[in-house]
This record gives C-alpha cells, sequence and structure tokens, in this order.
C-alpha cells in the first residue's frame, strides 16, 4: 500500500492526489452494501449518482491504479470492491494498539466493523489505576507504562489515541519509537508525523462545527 500524504489540498503522495485516497473508502463502503444485496455489476453513471460525484470522476480515481470495468457493462462489483480492498489494505490483518479507556476509547473497542474489515485491537492501555486489570471484549486494561515493553515484543501496525490532548504527544512519541506504523489521532491535538510514520488526526469537534456551520448556511 503507498503511502500517503498527511497535508491536504493539491499535494500528492508517489503521484496520487490525497482526495483520490479519500474517496476511496467511500467507494469500498458502497460496493460493500451493493454486495450485501446481491448486486453483480454497476455502471460508473449508476454508482456516481449514489455516491455524489460524476461518473468521469470515479473513472479518473480508479485509473490511477489500473483498468477496471467494461465499457458498455459497467463494473462487476464484487471485483471491484475486492480490488480497492487490496489497494487500501483492508484484506490484510492490521495489528493495532489502543491508548485510552475512556469512553471513546470503549466506543472504539466495541465496534465490530473494524473487525469484519480486517482490523484487529489487540491491547488496550490506560494510566487511571481503576481501569487496570478490567476486561473489554475479552481484552485486558494494561498500565500505559507497559506499553514500550509491549511494542518491542509485537509488530503493531496502527496505535490509537484517545487520550486528553496532554498525553497525547508522549504517548504518539512512544508509538513511534517502538516502531508504529501509523496512528489514528482522537485527541484534541494535532500530532506531527515523524519520517516513515503515517498520522491521521481526527478531530470530533471540528467535524461538528463543520456540520453546524452547514445547517445555518441550508437555513438561510
Amino acid at each position: 500500500m503507498k503511502k500517503l500524504a498527511q497535508s491536504k489540498g493539491r499535494v500528492k503522495s508517489q503521484g496520487i492526489p490525497v482526495g483520490v485516497i479519500n474517496r476511496l473508502p467511500h467507494y469500498y463502503r458502497y460496493l460493500s452494501s451493493l454486495m450485501a444485496r446481491d448486486v453483480e455489476r454497476i455502471s460508473s453513471r449508476e454508482l456516481a449518482s449514489k455516491l455524489g460525484v460524476t461518473a468521469s470522476q470515479i473513472r479518473q480515481d480508479l485509473s490511477y491504479f489500473g483498468c477496471f470495468g467494461q465499457p458498455g457493462y459497467g463494473y462487476r462489483v464484487q471485483e471491484l470492491q475486492a480490488e480497492i480492498g487490496k489497494i487500501l489494505g483492508v484484506n490484510e490483518n492490521m495489528h493495532m494498539v489502543l491508548v485510552g479507556a475512556g469512553n471513546l476509547g470503549m466506543a472504539l473497542m466495541k465496534y465490530p466493523n473494524f473487525r469484519r474489515r480486517g482490523f484487529y485491537i489487540r491491547a488496550i492501555f490506560d494510566s487511571d489505576i481503576n481501569k487496570i486489570g478490567q476486561e473489554v471484549e475479552g481484552i485486558e486494561i494494561k498500565p500505559v507504562s507497559e506499553l514500550e515493553k509491549y511494542l518491542s515484543r509485537f509488530n503493531v501496525d496502527i496505535g490509537i489515541i484517545a487520550t486528553p490532548a496532554g498525553a497525547a504527544p508522549e504517548i504518539a512519541s512512544i508509538f513511534m519509537n517502538g516502531g508504529v506504523k501509523g496512528i489514528w489521532n482522537f485527541a484534541p491535538v494535532s500530532l506531527n508525523p515523524e519520517e516513515g510514520v503515517v498520522i491521521e488526526n481526527v478531530h470530533i469537534s471540528e467535524s461538528l462545527m463543520t456540520l453546524s456551520y452547514k445547517v445555518k448556511e441550508k437555513d438561510k
């Protein structure tokens, strides 16, 4: 899987615009829903109308990764879903570690679609002594002081940070020094990656404020 750039806009990683990468999960998710309804094929025009993009946009996006579909026939749903899955790496089991056993961390632990898509949270860490030793989804919460030792023993693909802002930079540093390949950061602070590490900063409150703005604009 190609390494993705962190910047937005026109910045590209190995020739692929970030916008293209951001749209692929939407394609994958919708194709998965078609498979669940036993839909065998779909045209780029039909696919575009459901996803809110143009048919030419879909064809252009997919052209970065090869040739898909047939003129006059469209796409075989199962084949296209499988190919996009390979591009996104969801066909490979990902070893994930979660730091932060609060409400958000627990929600992430209990979200079933992670496992269905090959993303497995194998360990949980927290600094709250009242939570250490408890089990969530069959996994015991360990003290965060043991995180470095865990990373020295196991290869971790993705580290998840669901801690308060103040603790996030130190946890990110431990992840990066421990060989973690990517960090999914839910803490309310932006983290900067080191060479060879990918960071996805998820700001829930910013997303909500963006939605609020759009709702207000719609009401005008």
